[in-house]
Formats: C-alpha cells, sequence, structure tokens
C-alpha cells in the first residue's frame, strides 16, 4: 500500500521514499510513500522528478500508485520532487471546480455529474440547461466567494455518519472531505488550495450541449488571467482592422458580415445570371447531329453550382445534352432536355453502375461519383447512343 502524502498535504512538493517494487527495466516504480497525485477523478497526474529523473506518469493501482519514470532508476531509497507549477495549476482549477458546482446548486439546484480538468481549460457538466445570463450570475457569484477567502477544509469522516455531501458517496470506512467553509461539503481525493482567494479569477468560457447535459467550460487562476488577456489581445486586433473601439467591435462586426452576406448573394445571382447567359450562347452555336441534338462533352477541374447553371441553361433550349466529367473529385454530371429521348437519371445510373461508381438524379439532370480509376472506363460507356 503506498501512503499518499498529498492527501494531508497539497502542498507538500519534497520528499524522500524506498522502493518497494519496480519493473524489470526499473522505469515503473512503487514506493512506500509518494506525494505524486495520480490521474484520478478528473484530475491529470503530477509530474516532476524521482531521484533526478523525469516522472512521465503516475498511475492510480488501487491500493499502490505507479510511478512511470523516462529513464531506468537505481538504489532503493530515492528523493522526490513535484513541479509545483503544474500541481497548484492543478489545485486551483479543481477548487474552482468544487466552488462552481456548488454555487449552480445553491443558485439553480443545477448538479454537475461529471467534471475534467484538460491542459487549457477544464469543464463541468450539468443535468439541466440553463440560460447563459444565468451563467454569468454563476460566475459572479462564484468570484464573490472567491474574494471573501473563505477557509478549503480537509477532513476524514467515517461514511456511516451523516456527512451532508453535496453529491452522495458510495465509499465505505473513512471518508476524506472537501470543504469550503459554509457552502460545500464533498468526498474527494484530489489536490485542493486552502482558501477561496487561491483558485483566482472564475472565467467561464463556452457552453454546449454534450449527450443531452450542459457542458461549462471555464478556467481558473492565472490560466483565467492569461485567457483574458489572450481575448483583450485578439478582440483589440480586431478592432483595429475596423478602425473601431473595442466596445464598438461586434456591433461593426455584424454590420460588415450583413453586408458581405449582401454582396455574396448579390454575386451568386450574377455568377448565376451569367452561367445561364453561356448555357444559352452555348446552344446557339453548337450544331445539331445527325440525330438532331446538341451534344457538349466537357472536362473541369470540378462540379459547380455554376456549371449546374450553365448545362441546364444549355439544355433548356431543346434537342440537347450537356456532360460534365470533373476530376477532383472524380464525378460525372448529365443534363438532358425533356425532348432529347434521354432520362438523366436513369442513364446516368447505369452507366456508373457499369464503371463502379453511384449516383443518380431526375429525368433532366443527374450527377455522381466514381474513382480515378474508373473515370477513363466511364468514358468509353456508350452514353449520348
Amino acid at each position: 500500500m503506498t501512503e499518499r502524502l498529498y492527501y494531508h498535504d497539497s502542498y507538500l512538493t519534497e520528499f524522500r521514499a524506498r522502493i518497494v517494487e519496480a519493473s524489470p527495466d526499473r522505469q515503473k516504480i512503487y514506493l512506500d510513500r509518494t506525494a505524486f497525485y495520480p490521474a484520478s477523478g478528473g484530475q491529470p497526474f503530477d509530474t516532476g522528478q524521482l531521484g533526478g529523473i523525469g516522472v512521465t506518469e503516475v498511475v492510480d493501482e488501487g491500493e499502490r500508485i505507479a510511478h512511470v519514470l523516462s529513464r531506468p532508476v537505481d538504489g532503493e531509497e530515492i528523493a522526490g520532487v513535484v513541479d509545483w507549477q503544474r500541481r497548484f495549476d492543478h489545485m486551483q482549477q479543481h477548487t474552482g471546480q468544487h466552488l462552481l458546482s456548488a454555487v449552480l446548486i445553491e443558485l439553480f439546484n443545477a448538479p454537475t455529474v461529471s467534471f475534467h480538468l484538460g491542459a487549457e481549460s477544464s469543464t463541468i457538466d450539468i443535468e439541466r440547461p440553463l440560460e447563459p445570463k444565468q451563467f454569468r450570475q454563476a460566475e459572479r457569484r462564484a468570484n464573490q466567494i472567491v474574494f471573501e477567502n473563505r477557509l478549503v477544509l480537509v477532513s476524514f469522516e467515517d461514511s456511516s455518519k451523516d456527512l451532508g455531501l453535496r453529491k452522495p458517496t458510495e465509499r465505505e470506512g473513512a471518508v476524506r472531505i472537501v470543504a469550503i467553509q459554509d457552502l460545500d461539503r464533498s468526498a474527494c481525493g484530489g489536490t485542493h488550495v486552502r482558501g477561496t482567494a487561491e483558485i483566482g479569477p472564475i472565467l467561464i468560457r463556452k457552453l454546449d450541449r454534450i449527450r443531452g447535459n450542459q457542458r461549462i467550460e471555464f478556467v481558473c487562476g492565472m490560466r483565467a488571467v492569461e485567457r483574458a488577456q489572450a481575448d483583450y489581445a485578439a478582440l483589440s486586433a480586431i478592432a483595429r482592422v475596423f478602425s473601431a473601439a473595442l466596445d464598438e467591435t461586434p456591433a461593426v462586426v455584424t454590420a460588415h458580415q450583413e453586408k458581405l452576406q449582401e454582396s455574396e448573394k448579390a454575386r451568386r445571382r450574377l455568377a448565376t445570371e451569367l452561367a445561364q447567359a453561356k448555357g444559352r450562347e452555348l446552344h446557339a452555336a453548337t450544331a445539331p447531329g445527325a440525330d438532331g441534338l446538341r451534344k457538349i462533352q466537357r472536362r473541369v477541374a470540378t462540379i459547380s453550382d455554376d456549371l449546374r447553371a450553365e448545362a441546364q441553361s444549355f439544355t433548356a433550349g431543346g434537342k440537347a445534352i450537356f456532360l460534365a466529367l470533373a476530376e477532383d473529385p472524380p464525378s460525372v454530371l448529365l443534363a438532358a432536355s425533356s425532348d432529347s429521348g434521354v432520362n438523366a437519371g436513369e442513364k446516368l445510373k447505369a452507366a456508373l453502375a457499369e464503371a463502379g461508381g453511384r449516383g443518380g438524379g431526375n429525368s433532366t439532370v443527374a450527377q455522381g461519383s466514381l474513382s480515378k480509376e474508373s473515370l477513363e472506363r466511364f468514358l468509353a460507356h456508350p452514353l449520348f447512343g
């Protein structure tokens, strides 16, 4: 059994221990005691050094903890040093999660169902959807409690007692409880700060719907400061592009977006009209064959909306068939006038089936795809027969 020193002191970063077991290559070791936190409960593992060798992973194996090293270690006794910057960051994020989850219960009776502490941000999932203004209310309330610097206390109590936990625990015997003064009591084995002020600012970043739950992305402490600085820099850059004050930028961007959408609609309308005009000119310039049909076969880079508009305009002139073959991705477009005697959908579907492709459409326009290897084989099909 490994004695978990972090259970009693999250601020302990240096310790000595005895190696009680090791893998044959001595890159995975088990100690009689450790201050290294293993990945558990949504919180990542600590890193640092053991005997001057980098710790790359810490694994909770129930009664004992495995330490994975970057290279083999010698000796039977060893000194350990936990990476404090990483440890304290995790303490801030995890305690911030306790605080935010407790506030969501206090204000909206919205319990947390899961928690994940990521490298850049953390998330909690709650059972019920809330409005954005409610999340801002929760964020404000959580930061007020940060400013109050309420005590965060760790205790061990027997599960047979009424523990008054925010979420019931299935653990039996001694239960490690992390409590925020006059707010929250949770069964937790993670590392935490001593007072809410050490959490630092709490910033809710994003809201998503995930598998029926509401997911909240948030950051605490220096992560919140750095994220706010990055957001400010990004918004300032956008404001400079539009020559607008920072607070006016959202309205300016919205106005430009609306103008851009209007311009794009106008461009698409003109492009379609141009393609249709090309189709009519092409129909007039194409001489009918012996069968009385005007036929066009074209190789193009890709099949676009403009090409489809041109093809349909060409066949709208009557007694006409338009075939286009594209290479990226390999695809085919067939358009036929209603008086051509060709059912575009049926004709193309049959030809593609023989070439190993797939597709279809209606009697006047059809489209399909096939492999590059099948493209030349498709060209040999008597599609105009």
